[in-house]
């Protein structure tokens, strides 16, 4: 046998060409610019915060005045500028990974990334 290596490209070099072109993608960069302009959005971060804390108050204890406050605060959050364009963003990102997916399923012939369940047993 002869140490001649083959021309085909690894799976690693593939997949190292797939993700710098999704990397380099208009649909990623959008996430990544509108990452940032949550994390420097001073209001929007605190909305994020306070919601993340009244769920934490309510898994702890169901009570009636948290959950009313939670959903005036998903209000305030749907209502943000800042956050409505980061989710717009992440969604245009899951369904170009959806699309992705679909062709991929397409030419092996089965569906490529499915849940089959979580835990071990």
């Amino acid at each position: 046998m002869s140490g001649a290596q083959s021309e085909e490209p690894t799976v690693e070099e593939q997949l190292d060409v797939f993700l710098e072109t999704l990397r380099e993608s208009e649909t990623y960069q959008q996430v990544i610019d509108t990452q940032a302009e949550l994390e420097a959005d001073s209001e929007a971060m605190a909305l994020l915060d306070a919601y993340q804390q009244k769920q934490q108050q309510l898994q702890a204890e169901f009570d009636p005045s948290v959950m009313s406050d939670l959903r005036e605060l998903q209000t305030e959050l749907s209502n943000n500028e800042t956050i409505k364009r980061h989710q717009a963003a992440q969604e245009e990102l899951v369904d170009l990974l959806n699309q992705t997916n679909d062709v991929i399923s397409e030419r092996i012939g089965q569906e490529f990334a499915q849940s089959l369940g979580g835990g071990c047993c």
